[in-house]
């Protein structure tokens, strides 16, 4: 079961972006790539919104999150948000790779999606 958690980082003045840039820059991205049971970080520019980025961050598992979440990463995190005035909005998903119909197992071509 890993989860998924989708952040909407939305400031002004492009913020949202130059806080994305640093955060891959300063080298904080890779860092919490390399942190066990993390599965993907990466930010995306919502096209309609050029004042949003969107993080997708997912773990292994909610004791990896729980890690991360208690790691000197996120006071990194937390400063760079402040520093550009960020607002989050947050999305958490759980998978359920166990619980989806073979139907959309077909549709969704689950043998090369599921790592």
């Amino acid at each position: 079961m890993s989860i998924v958690v989708n952040i909407y980082y939305t400031g002004t003045n492009g913020n949202a972006r130059k806080f994305a840039e640093e955060m891959e820059t300063s080298g904080t991205v890779q860092d919490i790539r390399r942190e066990e049971g993390n599965l993907r970080y990466e930010y995306f520019l919502p096209m309609a919104d050029p004042e949003t980025v969107l993080l997708i961050d997912c773990w292994r598992d909610q004791e990896a999150l729980d890690r991360h979440h208690a790691s000197l990463m996120m006071e990194r995190i937390t400063k760079l948000r402040e520093k550009y005035d960020l607002h989050m909005r947050v999305e958490r998903y759980v998978s359920d790779e166990n619980g989806i119909p073979e139907k959309d197992k077909c549709f969704m071509n689950m043998p090369e999606m599921i790592r």
